[in-house]
């Protein structure tokens, strides 16, 4: 379904994307994550596990696992995030690195939701 492969690929340059501004400034991206309330142990994997998916999406191999990888994985960032706005907490949110300088906000929250339909879709391809 060419629907499902467009979403699959956008979805794999998104996380290519911000895998990559993560790693380009990754001494912010620390700071952000640590900002966010995320310890060092579950931040520094974020970056290559984002890669992987990237490729593995965009490639194509076994899919549609790495879309539901991906869905589990948004849903994960899509809580943390909720949870704190909820709290008052705005740091940057730190989703594409560097890029990522604005406070936390309900654009977060919403661009999250875009990627999550996205990677929905990515598992009927």
């Amino acid at each position: 379904m060419i629907v499902a492969d467009v979403a699959r690929i956008v979805l794999g340059v998104v996380f290519a994307v911000s895998a990559a501004t993560k790693l380009a400034g990754l001494r912010q991206w620390q700071a952000n994550a640590a900002a966010l309330g995320v310890s060092a142990v579950i931040a520094a994997p974020v970056p290559f596990v984002e890669a992987l998916l990237g490729g593995l999406l965009v490639g194509g191999p076994w899919t549609p696992w790495p879309a539901v990888a991906s869905a589990v994985l948004l849903l994960a960032f899509t809580v943390l995030l909720g949870v704190r706005l909820a709290q008052g907490v705005r740091p940057p949110c730190a989703c594409f690195g560097a890029w990522s300088a604005r406070p936390l906000g309900p654009g977060h929250l919403a661009r999250n939701g875009g990627l999550l339909l996205l990677s929905m879709i990515a598992m009927w391809s």
